[in-house]
């Protein structure tokens, strides 16, 4: 590596190349700002961690134009089902195999290591984006006109140091820039330690299916996960008087696997236990430094959510930092990130912790019927993801906070790809926006009937004449009428002012 000059600059500097600043530094590569990408690992982690994302988080892997290559590394989950110790269903929650209105399906399986290969791969297209690795960050000085970021280069032991306008932590969850922003974390409540095992099969097991399994067994609750390939995953819950070192070896691994699979069936990848914690920072913003996926949450694993609120962070931030760089808005719209993302986060985090009560509870029949929910049941497996929290868009606003479908050009292209990382006015009456000279200048796709059926029918079934459609694809807000439509355009110019009222 060569020398650094202590007289770089870039626009944002990203501390983690994980899923999340992978995605962060492709969307900034798309909006054309200068990112350097920092990370302490010499290369992509081999071993499976996360092992879900939903369509949100592949609409947001097409937006940055990688969908294409991850989807061959994939494969479609049918949903989860829920069984008691004797093996009977309590609750089936299957999974749509068709697209949802995101345009994608609604839960894929994947190997990490496979899909950070393909996201760092994506950074080689931008000239302004820059990655080094081995670099440890130890430092941040910010003051009005940026941020001072200091860092080794293990590969040679010299210190180096870089400016930036903003520093946005992907560090995970001993975060170091969290530590420099100096936030506390609430604490949910949940902290359970959970062996986890991965398994790669020597011999074809399809009566181990392709549904997630939650064995809610009392006495010891466990998660079984088809993984890509032959890969296959326990998650089995550490009883309180158990040694975590002692639990992790072959011989007891082997044993709490064995009315699943043998050594004869597979090798043993990767067995250790983790501590599931249900935690969110206090702070995600403090001047030029923020944070973004788990240095700002971490989540239970029970609905797989974990990378996908980091790649939802990393989609609703990126265009954000572009507008303040490009002084089309001030800092004061970075406020709207924690405000938007928090509550959104919590929610998610919430339902997880309620799902694990259901996997943990020693009294599941009395609040279950096989294959259905009774009325007091611990939860009822009716997801419905949040709206994001009062931010850019004012309260009451129809349909803000609410993600916008993916729609089909009559062309038979997509409308995100059409669109890119950018504004879109959705409107049934294009003739409605001539005599508004505004939208000339503003900087935004404008989609009508006639580019796409679904639009019209959208629109109609809202009961609005216009939807105003963020980069991350949430609805800014809508017009019901003529007179809103006016207002509507109005906050167009500029996009990213924050109303006073938010």
């Amino acid at each position: 590596m060569q020398n650094k000059s202590a007289h770089e600059e870039f626009d944002v500097v990203i501390v983690g190349r994980g899923p999340v600043g992978a995605t962060l530094a492709n969307l900034l590569g798309l909006c054309g700002i200068r990112t350097l990408v920092l990370e302490r690992e010499g290369q992509t982690y081999h071993l499976p961690r996360a092992v879900h994302f939903d369509d949100e988080c592949m609409r947001v892997f097409q937006t940055i134009g990688l969908a294409e290559a991850i989807l061959p590394q994939t494969i479609l989950s049918p949903g989860m089902l829920f069984l008691d110790a004797d093996g009977k269903m309590l609750l089936d929650w299957s999974r749509p195999q068709t697209p949802t209105p995101m345009g994608w399906n609604l839960s894929y399986r994947f190997h990490q290591p496979d899909l950070e290969d393909v996201l760092i791969g994506g950074l080689s297209r931008f000239a302004h984006v820059t990655l080094r690795s081995r670099c440890d960050v130890f430092a941040l000085d910010q003051d009005e006109h940026g941020v001072r970021v200091r860092y080794e280069d293990l590969s040679n032991g010299k210190l180096c140091e870089v400016r930036a306008g903003f520093v946005v932590g992907c560090d995970g969850a001993r975060s170091l820039v969290r530590r420099f922003i100096g936030s506390g974390m609430d604490d949910l409540g949940f902290h359970e330690r959970w062996l986890v095992i991965d398994v790669l099969l020597k011999r074809p097991r399809g009566d181990l299916g392709d549904y997630s399994i939650q064995h809610c067994n009392p006495a010891r609750p466990a998660t079984y996960v088809r993984g890509t390939g032959t890969r296959r995953r326990w998650e089995i819950t550490v009883l309180q008087d158990e040694d975590s070192h002692e639990i992790a070896q072959p011989a007891k691994v082997w044993e709490l696997l064995s009315r699943w699979v043998t050594p004869d069936d597979a090798e043993i990848e990767r067995a250790a236990v983790y501590t599931f914690h249900s935690v969110i920072a206090q702070q995600w913003r403090n001047g030029r430094l923020l944070l973004a996926g788990d240095s700002a949450h971490q989540t239970p694993p029970f609905l797989g959510q974990g990378m996908c609120a980091g790649i939802r962070d990393a989609a609703n931030l990126a265009w954000k930092l572009d507008a303040v760089i490009r002084g089309d808005a001030t800092a004061e719209l970075l406020d709207t990130y924690q405000s938007e993302r928090l509550p959104h986060a919590r929610e998610f985090i919430e339902l997880a912790i309620r799902l694990g009560g259901v996997i943990n509870t020693k009294a599941i029949e009395a609040g279950l019927a096989a294959g259905e929910a009774r009325e007091n049941a611990p939860v009822k497996l009716e997801v419905k993801k949040p709206l994001l929290g009062p931010g850019l868009a004012s309260r009451g606003v129809s349909l803000a906070g609410d993600l916008a479908p993916q729609f089909e050009l009559r062309n038979g292209s997509r409308s995100d790809d059409w669109v890119g990382y950018g504004h879109a006015l959705l409107v049934a009456d294009a003739s409605a926006l001539s005599s508004r000279p505004a939208l000339a200048q503003a900087g935004l796709k404008i989609l009508t009937c006639d580019d796409a059926e679904g639009i019209g029918d959208w629109l109609r079934r809202h009961g609005i004449i216009a939807a105003l459609v963020r980069p991350d694809r949430y609805v800014r807000g809508a017009a019901h009428n003529e007179a809103e439509l006016d207002q509507l355009i109005g906050a167009i110019t500029p996009l990213t002012h924050v109303p006073s009222a938010a």
